[in-house]
C-alpha cells in the first residue's frame, strides 16, 4: 500500500523508519553530549537513522497507516514525549555541577568569571564549565552514551508504539528527580564550600576584632587561594561523587523505561 502517494514499494519501510526516528531524535535533542551544539545536525540525524534501522530489525514497529491524520499527530507527539523524557532525565543530572560551581564560585570570588560552554553554546561560569567537562568525560568513560542508546531501544518493549503515553506517576517521578539536582550540587560543593565557610567565619571575626584592617585586600586573595587548594585536595572525592551522579541519572532513565 502506498503511504506517501508515489506508489513506491519502499514507502512503507521509509515511513516506519521516519516514525521510529522521532523518539530517538527527541532523546538526542534533550540528552547531554548528543545535544551539544558542536555536534552537527547531520550527524545526529544520521545516528538516529542508524539506530532506527536496528530498532526496526529488533522490534515489530507498525506506524500509523495515514500520515496526515489526527491519530498520527498524536502518535508522533507521544513518541517525541518519550524521547524528550529519556534525554531530559540525564540533562537534570548534568545540571548538578552548575549548582556546585555557583556555590563554590560565589564563595571563592570568581563567580564573575565566565566562558562559552561547548555543550549549549551559552556563557556559563568557568568553574561550572570545568565541572561539566569532567562529568561528560566520566559519562563517556562509563559508557553512559551506550547505556542511553540501549535504554532507547528497550523503551520500545516497555512503551510500545501506540501506547507510549507517559503516565502521571512517571511524569511525577521525572519532576521529583529534579530535586536530586539540588541535593547532588550541594553535596558536590560540600568539601570546598565548608572550608570556604570556615574561612569566611575567620575573616568575619577579624573584621570585628580589627576594624581598621583592610579585609577587602586580604579576604579575596585568601578566599581564592584557599579555594584553589581545597579544589585540588577535594577533587578525587568530587570525581567519585560525579560518578555517583552519572549512575543515578542512568538509573532514573532505566526506571522510566523498565519500571
Amino acid at each position: 500500500m502506498s503511504v506517501l502517494g508515489f506508489g513506491l514499494s519502499i514507502e512503507p519501510q521509509l515511513w516506519a523508519l521516519m516514525f521510529v526516528m522521532v523518539r530517538i531524535g527527541a532523546a538526542f535533542i534533550a540528552a547531554p553530549v548528543f545535544s551539544a551544539v558542536s555536534i552537527p545536525v547531520t550527524v545526529r540525524v544520521t545516528l538516529s537513522g542508524a539506530i532506527g534501522v536496528l530498532v526496526l530489525a529488533a522490534h515489530p514497529v507498525t506506524p500509523p497507516a495515514e500520515i496526515f491524520a489526527f491519530a498520527t499527530f498524536l502518535a508522533v507527539a507521544s513518541e517525541a514525549l518519550v524521547g524528550f523524557a529519556l534525554g531530559f532525565i540525564l540533562q537534570i543530572a548534568f545540571a548538578a555541577p552548575m549548582i556546585a560551581s555557583e556555590v563554590i564560585g560565589s564563595s571563592m570570588g570568581i563567580g564573575f568569571a565566565s566562558a562559552i560552554d561547548p555543550q549549549n553554546g551559552r556563557s556559563t561560569p568557568a568553574l561550572g564549565q570545568f565541572f561539566s567537562m569532567m562529568l561528560t568525560l566520566l559519562f563517556l568513560s562509563m559508557n553512559g552514551h551506550l547505556v542511553l542508546v540501549e535504554m532507547i531501544v528497550k523503551s520500545y518493549d516497555a512503551l510500545p508504539v501506540g501506547a507510549s503515553w507517559l503516565t502521571a506517576q512517571q511524569l511525577k517521578d521525572i519532576a521529583f528527580f529534579g530535586g536530586y539536582t539540588f541535593l547532588a550540587g550541594l553535596l558536590l560543593a560540600l568539601p570546598v564550600g565548608f572550608l570556604l565557610l570556615c574561612l569566611n567565619l575567620v575573616v568575619g571575626m577579624l573584621s570585628r576584632s580589627a576594624p581598621a584592617l583592610n579585609l577587602f585586600a586580604i579576604g579575596l586573595p585568601t578566599s581564592l587561594a584557599v579555594g584553589v587548594v581545597a579544589l585540588a585536595l577535594a577533587f578525587p572525592a568530587m570525581g567519585d561523587y560525579m560518578m555517583v551522579i552519572v549512575t543515578q541519572g542512568l538509573a532514573a532513565t532505566q526506571s522510566l523505561v523498565l519500571g
